[in-house]
């Protein structure tokens, strides 16, 4: 008798230790449910903001439009959105335009190289301690046709050697991102030249009144870093109204200056930034093609 209540006394301890165990691990199992549905809940909200920012860039560089002709770096949409707190939240952003960077894609005009702009390629390499015949190889990665362009061009047998082996593009480069498959660009080079250049889906000029000193000196043959700096500083309190204004204020008056690779106004701008509710962040980016005064189109649009 003694033995068995000892027995059922045992069984009794491991009945509550097994009821207790699964109590627990019901318990932990909602607690982890109720987390997954806030953390849901707050991407959810984070993406919605997201969403809501990108229309209000969208509706600011359509009204920037209608209001001027002549884009620069003192208007609104130009300044930084710093850290906005919203209800349970906080949203961070800026817009850049895009065609204040060199466009790879300007290489290769209407399926032929274009010889102005890979000089203007050609100096930025330059300027930037980088071989300038990488330029012939971008010009060949986006260009239609199969020949290579001498010295520094890769076509098809160039990369089918390599393991694993691909095929030139001989298209249009859709992210800066898309030169690590061009000869010659390895990481190094590539973070060193993304600063100073953009791909956008059609061939564009450089804004002076958003272009770099790198940029604007790679742009006009013949001005120096140090000059192109002075100029950056310059605009600052008044921006360049035009091309012709732009040449006014070079330190020589009679450098070659190119209208066909020169603006003062951008159709592509790059919307970037974050939204963040409770332990959820979302980062996007989006490039939007502006159009006279017409609503921006979204060219793309990706998480980061």
């Amino acid at each position: 008798m003694r033995r068995q209540r000892g027995i059922a006394v045992i069984t009794a301890i491991l009945v509550v230790a097994l009821v207790a165990s699964a109590a627990s691990f019901m318990a932990w199992q909602q607690q982890l449910w109720v987390r997954q549905v806030e953390n849901l809940n707050a991407q959810a909200q984070s993406r919605a903001v997201v969403l809501a920012a990108l229309q209000w860039a969208r509706s600011a560089l359509a009204q920037d439009a209608r209001d001027n002709q002549v884009d620069h770096l003192g208007e609104g949409w130009a300044q930084p959105l710093t850290p906005l707190p919203v209800e349970g939240g906080e949203l961070a952003g800026s817009v850049v335009d895009q065609q204040g960077l060199f466009n790879l894609n300007s290489l290769v005009r209407d399926g032929k190289t274009s010889a102005t702009d890979v000089a203007v390629f050609r100096r930025l390499l330059e300027l930037l301690q980088l071989p300038p015949d990488l330029a012939n190889a971008v010009v060949d990665w986006v260009d239609p046709d199969g020949e290579v362009s001498y010295p520094g061009g890769a076509e098809d047998m160039d990369y089918l050697g390599l393991e694993p082996p691909y095929r030139a593009g001989n298209r249009v480069l859709t992210t800066v991102d898309g030169l690590a498959r061009v000869k010659g660009f390895d990481a190094e080079t590539l973070e060193r030249l993304r600063p100073f250049v953009t791909a956008l889906p059609t061939a564009t000029p450089v804004n002076v009144n958003t272009a770099p000193p790198e940029v604007l000196a790679a742009a006009v043959d013949g001005l120096a870093l140090d000059q192109a700096r002075t100029l950056v500083d310059g605009r600052r309190g008044k921006h360049f109204k035009d091309i012709a204004d732009f040449r006014a204020r070079l330190p020589q008056s009679d450098a070659p200056v190119n209208d066909a690779v020169l603006a003062v106004a951008s159709r592509y701008f790059l919307v970037a930034g974050h939204a963040r509710f409770g332990r959820a962040r979302v980062g996007y980016a989006a490039l939007l093609e502006r159009d006279a005064t017409a609503w921006p189109k979204l060219v793309w649009q990706k998480n980061i």
